[in-house]
């Protein structure tokens, strides 16, 4: 109740909690087709390259989205240019390109002088979000989400089997790449939420929690970006109450959601799992 009064009476707690939903849906349905396509480490990668982009639009003065999602989509591109034109792999490509990105990011930061904007750009802070990253983040959901049912259609396709959606004459490049702006722009989304450090979790978490829990994509969208919600709702919650960090709070709320689908899950839980297997050793004793 005190957090439900707080929420009413405190404007700063409102933004906070907007924010904190917006976040958890985007990241949640993005995520889905992350773990779909095995791309957990470009996930990582992403949320980490935008660090310089964020930097250098701090020290020009200009809006760190543009930055972070030139940063980001540039990181794209050059993990993908160094895998197709070398004998390095795409997983080595993508552990070059984005330590490179992220050492860069915090060199410029460094020489900003500015410890505490490089805590908030990796751990995030809800509760000192302002309303024109409460605007953003809500922008990007719309576009996010707006993309997402616009191209479902070719995201399930090529998530399923890219040779498939290459066959159909879909541009499998192009959509790979067009999914790699989505997260770029999600991951900018969740700056001041879980901060860069975190937002892998928020993308990767909800989304493997729905996977283990449903077969159909679409319900797997749902069950995700609503995971995402209670995590970060929940997650606020505690990080209000008890003056815990924000993003660090909200991941572990996602992560003991995955542990109890991990056990419980009626299909795929290590509980039912081992009850099934005790059951038929019976049966065959």
């Amino acid at each position: 109740m005190e957090f439900l009064d707080a929420v009413i009476q405190y404007g700063f707690l409102q933004k906070a909690l907007f924010t904190s939903i917006m976040v958890g849906i985007i990241c949640g349905t993005v995520g889905c087709f992350i773990i779909l396509r095995g791309m957990a480490l470009m996930g990582d990668a992403i949320s980490h390259a935008v660090l310089p982009g964020v930097a250098t639009a701090y020290m020009l003065g200009i809006n760190f989205f543009v930055g972070a999602v030139f940063s980001g989509i540039l990181t794209a591109v050059a993990i993908g240019f160094v895998s197709q034109n070398s004998r390095i792999k795409n997983d080595i490509s993508i552990g070059i390109m984005f330590t490179f990105a992220f050492a860069l990011g915090i060199i410029l930061i460094t020489l900003m002088k500015s410890s505490t904007d490089l805590y908030h750009i990796l751990f995030g802070n809800v509760l000192a979000v302002r309303p024109s990253d409460m605007w953003t983040t809500l922008g990007i959901g719309i576009f996010v989400l707006f993309s997402i049912f616009l191209f479902y259609k070719e995201l399930l396709v090529t998530s399923f089997d890219p040779t498939m959606g290459a066959a159909y004459g879909l541009p499998v490049k192009g959509i790979h790449y067009f999914l790699m702006t989505l997260l770029t722009m999600v991951t900018v989304a969740s700056l001041q939420t879980v901060g860069i450090v975190l937002v892998v979790a928020m993308l990767i978490t909800p989304a493997a929690t729905a996977y283990l829990l449903t077969d159909r994509l679409w319900v797997m969208l749902y069950l995700s970006a609503g995971l995402g919600v209670i995590s970060s709702v929940i997650g606020l919650y505690f990080s209000f109450t008890y003056n815990l960090a924000s993003g660090a709070t909200i991941v572990l709320i996602a992560t003991m959601l995955f542990l109890l689908a991990f056990t419980f899950s009626p299909k795929r839980g290590v509980l039912w799992n081992f009850i099934k297997a005790r059951r038929k050793k019976g049966s065959l004793v």
